[in-house]
């Protein structure tokens, strides 16, 4: 019996060494060098991103230094307000378009402000297109739209029978009516956007003196920005984009992605370049492109700021940012060819739209985000012959931080909450970006962000009951959040056993940055 059992434990030590010395040979001759490969990829990734980074805030250093304001590079002749009063003939017909979706939180707000705009009552319509499935909702919207109607605003009030095409089928819808074609421009602000009364004042003579310009559009400004540590997360990401990114895109190739709200176009340029169109979740982009590939222009005002407000909750958030990440990466997969085919788009632009818009921003800067710093970079603690350079790993991505920092330094002092979150953020937005990419999973799924308007002053947080509230906490874990947090604190604790590195350091803390996302205990 004894003979049998040293047998076995013989066998079993046999197996275990065959075993090692096959991962050996394989750790050897094909996981290190694939994993080697990856991390030269990584690097020359790192440096893509980082010169386009540089290229666009020299773009930005030289256009604060000689002030080269849009009023200097486009004719831009102010209306003569004195003429509102005498019945305004002179001024451009305008639609207002406010797509809405059970707003009723913001509903009001939003059609006050509209209704406020500067311009001729008799030169301007505001039409609110309600596509609300909540009966409460849409009473509330078609009985503001009555009141104003009744203190002599030009307002209508227009719904669908279905929700085809989401935001891009009900602007679609709006431009089929017949008093549209009166209409020169249209101005579109989404439900929680209020403009200021002079927004038309300040964007319509751009379009008026320069025949080519196609759209005009403004920056956000958000009202909630200081609610909670998320929101002014969300606000240093959202300041670099207009700030750099917007303004690079306009002021050096006179395009730029249309962020589908607080901007004017030209009628007759969006009807010739296709109208609004679905075949993305990002029919705002969509339509930018289409535009620029038909040759005409598009001009962002990075001083002409409308209040928005930022989503409040964190699954808000995460349908916000998965729609942002997936559309961008579908239409990419869809227009590429028709970049590279276009005669209306000089080489040079479409290597500008290929590349930087498309490549870097939408395309690297996500993949990178995730596989670089949250897998292969935790990995090299477990492959001591696989070396990432210090300036990859610390200085390039530092540099890289403090340039988006810039775009809205009070919050400088939130820069490691900011990178551990975007961080963390990275595997939805990885993932998002395959599902455009190839076309598979929720591709085409529209979530509306949800809205607080006015209800933000109160910054009441009602308690659910018990049994609520654990059903919350079910709904917000996020498993692959979790399983990466997990991995990076494995990672995190075999480098302070076994390593001779400090890259514990931040492992275990994006692990805890993971943590704290897979658990959903962001934004409260």
């Amino acid at each position: 019996m004894s003979q049998v059992r040293s047998f076995k434990a013989s066998t079993w030590e046999d197996t275990v060494t065959r075993i090692g010395l096959w991962w050996e040979q394989a750790r050897a001759v094909v996981v290190v060098p694939v994993f080697k490969f990856l991390v030269a990829l990584c690097l020359i990734m790192s440096v893509m991103l980082f010169v386009e980074m540089m290229y666009m805030g020299l773009v930005v250093a030289y256009i604060k230094l000689f002030k080269r304001k849009p009023e200097k590079v486009y004719k831009w002749v102010a209306m003569d307000e004195d003429d509102v009063e005498c019945g305004g003939e002179s001024f451009p017909m305008v639609l207002v378009q406010i797509p809405m979706y059970n707003e009723k939180k913001v509903c009001e707000q939003s059609i006050a402000a509209a209704c406020k705009i500067s311009w001729p009552s008799n030169r301007i319509i505001i039409q609110v297109l309600d596509d609300s499935t909540d009966p409460a909702s849409k009473e509330l919207v078609k009985k503001e739209c009555e009141r104003w109607s009744k203190e002599g605003v030009n307002i209508t009030f227009e719904i669908r029978d279905n929700r085809t095409g989401y935001k891009a089928g009900a602007l679609r819808e709006g431009m089929k009516h017949s008093y549209v074609k009166q209409c020169d421009y249209v101005a579109i602000f989404d439900a929680d956007f209020q403009p200021e009364p002079d927004f038309l004042f300040r964007t319509v003579p751009f379009l008026i003196h320069n025949p080519k310009l196609a759209l005009v559009q403004g920056r956000w400004e958000f009202v909630n920005a200081g609610q909670c540590m998320m929101t002014r997360l969300q606000e240093m990401s959202l300041s670099y984009h207009f700030m750099v990114e917007q303004q690079v895109g306009s002021s050096t190739f006179a395009f730029f992605g249309f962020n589908g709200t607080a901007g004017v176009w030209r009628i007759s340029a969006l009807n010739e370049s296709g109208g609004w169109n679905d075949q993305t979740t990002v029919e705002d982009m969509d339509l930018a492109v289409r535009a620029t590939l038909r040759g005409w222009k598009l001009l962002y005002l990075d001083d002409l700021k409308v209040k928005s407000e930022l989503p409040c909750s964190f699954n808000a958030l995460r349908s916000q940012q998965h729609r942002w990440t997936c559309g961008p990466a579908n239409l990419f997969r869809k227009m590429a060819g028709q970049i590279i085919r276009s005669e209306n788009v000089s080489l040079w632009k479409k290597l500008y739209m290929l590349y930087s818009f498309f490549f870097m921003r939408k395309l690297v800067a996500h993949v990178l985000s995730f596989c670089f710093y949250c897998v292969i970079l935790p990995a090299t603690v477990l492959f001591p012959e696989v070396t990432v350079p210090k300036w990859a790993a610390f200085y390039l991505p530092s540099l890289i931080t403090l340039l988006i920092a810039l775009g809205r330094l009070r919050s400088i002092h939130l820069l490691a909450f900011w990178v551990l979150f975007e961080n963390a953020m990275s595997l939805l937005r990885t993932k998002a970006l395959v599902m455009g990419l190839f076309e598979t999973g929720r591709v085409q799924e529209w979530v509306v962000t949800e809205k607080l308007g006015d209800g933000l002053k109160t910054k009441l947080i009602a308690q659910e009951p018990t049994d609520e509230h654990h059903v919350r906490f079910r709904d917000r874990v996020h498993l692959l959040e979790l399983l990466v947090g997990a991995y990076l604190l494995f990672c995190g604790c075999y480098d302070i056993i076994y390593g001779k590195r400090t890259l514990f350091l931040y492992l275990l803390l994006q692990s805890t940055g993971f943590f704290v996302v897979g658990f959903g205990y962001v934004g409260r």
